[in-house]
C-alpha cells in the first residue's frame, strides 16, 4: 500500500529550511538501506521510487523465480511471479513491490538513522556556507549556556562557541545576555584545536557542524567596531594600518589617509572622543590610543608610544630593533604599568624597542647614529 508522503516531505523542508528534493532523495536512500539490510540483497536487486505526481513511494524488489520457495524475502513461485510478469520463468528474476510494514522494526530504525543523518548533513553544509561568509565579520548572538568555561552562543539557526580564549577575561555573562563578536572561524568539522606558543592546548568540540568559533579579543573585532562607528573608514577615505590589543586593558590603533586635509586621528576620535569611546564602550572600557602610521619606521615607533613623548633615537634596521630616548620623567609612561605600553607599541609596530632614559642613552652611543628629535 503506498504512503502518502508529500506533506511530511513539504514540512521537514521547510523546518530544516532546505531543498524538497534533498528531504525525497534521504528518504529513498533510507529505505534503500533499510530493505537491502533486512533482505540481504545486492544494490542492483533494490528500487526505490517516489512518484511526485501521484504522491507515491513504491519499493522493487528483485526475487528469483524458483520451484520450491525457501526463502519468501528473496525467492518467488512461477505462479506468483507471472502476476508481476507474464513472461517470468524458472531461474529468472521479477521486480516485486514490497509493502513497506512487511519491513521488520529493526530495519525500519535503520531507514530512519539513514534519513536523519542525511538530512542533517545537507542541513550541516548549508549552513556552512550560509556562516561561512560571516567569517570575518560581527554578529550578535544571546547566551543560550556555558560548557565549562566556554560560552555558548545562539545566532539564530545555529549555535556558536565563545572559547574562554577569546573572552575579555573580566567581562561576565549570564543566561539570555546578548553579546557581539568577531566570526573568527567556520569550520565543517566538529572539532578545532587551540594552540598555545605553537602546541595544542585543548580541542574545542561541538556534537554537531558547523563549528562557529566567536572572538571578542582579536585585534580584527577592534578594527570592525571601528569600521562600524567611523563611517569614513567604511568608505575607505581612512585606512587602519595596524591593531594591536590586550583586550579589556588597553588597544593602539594606527590610521592613515591618503587625503592631506583630513585629519585620520581626528574623525577616527570624533568630535570630544565620542566615536572611540563608543568602541570602548563595547569592549568594556579598554583604553583605545589612535595614532597616525606614517611609512618612516621610527616615526611609527616614537608616535606608537604615545602618550610619551620620545626626543631621539637610534634605528638598527638589520635587526628591526629601535633605541628610544626619552625624558627621565616620562620613562614609566613609556613603558606603562606591567610594561602595558611598549608591549603594544611592539606589537603594533613590529619593532623590537629598548626604552631608555635621556642619560642612558647618550652613554651607550658608540655606533653611528642617526638622529630624530622634537619638532622635525
Amino acid at each position: 500500500m503506498p504512503i502518502k508522503l508529500k506533506n511530511v516531505i513539504e514540512t521537514v523542508a521547510k523546518e530544516k529550511n532546505i531543498p524538497e528534493q534533498v528531504i525525497e532523495r534521504a528518504l529513498k536512500d533510507g529505505i534503500f538501506v533499510a530493505v537491502k539490510k533486512e533482505y540481504k540483497l545486492r544494490k542492483d536487486q533494490i528500487k526505490v521510487i517516489y512518484d511526485k505526481e501521484k504522491d507515491e513511494l513504491k519499493v522493487l524488489v528483485k526475487k528469483k523465480v524458483t520451484p520450491f520457495v525457501e526463502d519468501e524475502k528473496r525467492e518467488i513461485s512461477l505462479e506468483e511471479a507471472k502476476k508481476y510478469d507474464p513472461n517470468a520463468d524458472y531461474g529468472k528474476f521479477v521486480e516485486v513491490p514490497l509493502d513497506l510494514e512487511d519491513i521488520g522494526r529493526i530495519a525500519l530504525s535503520v531507514a530512519k538513522e539513514v534519513i536523519a543523518e542525511k538530512v542533517s548533513k545537507v542541513e550541516r553544509d548549508i549552513l556552512y556556507k550560509e556562516f561561512k561568509e560571516y567569517e570575518g565579520k560581527i554578529l550578535t548572538g544571546t547566551v543560550r549556556r556555558f560548557e565549562g568555561e566556554d560560552i555558548i552562543v545562539d545566532l539564530g539557526r545555529v549555535e556558536a562557541i565563545l572559547p574562554k580564549e577569546e573572552q575579555i577575561q573580566k567581562e561576565k555573562y549570564k543566561i539570555g545576555d546578548r553579546v557581539r563578536a568577531l566570526v573568527l572561524k567556520v569550520l565543517k568539522e566538529n572539532k578545532y584545536p587551540l594552540l598555545e606558543k605553537g602546541k595544542v592546548k585543548r580541542v574545542i568540540k561541538v556534537s554537531e557542524g558547523p563549528l562557529i568559533i566567536l572572538s571578542r579579543t582579536h585585534p580584527n573585532f577592534l578594527k570592525k567596531l571601528i569600521e562600524i562607528e567611523v563611517p569614513e573608514v567604511q568608505e575607505g577615505e581612512i585606512e587602519i594600518k595596524a591593531v594591536a590589543r590586550e583586550p579589556g586593558e588597553r588597544a593602539k590603533v594606527a590610521v592613515y589617509t591618503k587625503d592631506k586635509n583630513i585629519d585620520p586621528v581626528g574623525v577616527v576620535v570624533g568630535l570630544k572622543g565620542s566615536r572611540i569611546q563608543n568602541v570602548s564602550n563595547e569592549l568594556s572600557d579598554e583604553k583605545i590610543d589612535v595614532i597616525e602610521w606614517s611609512e618612516d619606521p621610527a616615526r611609527f615607533v616614537i608616535r606608537a608610544l604615545s602618550p610619551a613623548r620620545p626626543t631621539k633615537y637610534r634605528l638598527l634596521p638589520k635587526e628591526k630593533r629601535i633605541e628610544v630616548a626619552v625624558p627621565k620623567e616620562e620613562l614609566s609612561l613609556a613603558i606603562g604599568k606591567n610594561g602595558i605600553n611598549a608591549k603594544l607599541a611592539h606589537k603594533l609596530t613590529g619593532w623590537h624597542i629598548d626604552i631608555l632614559s635621556e642619560e642612558d642613552f647618550e652613554k651607550i652611543q658608540k655606533l653611528p647614529t642617526k638622529w630624530w628629535t622634537k619638532g622635525k
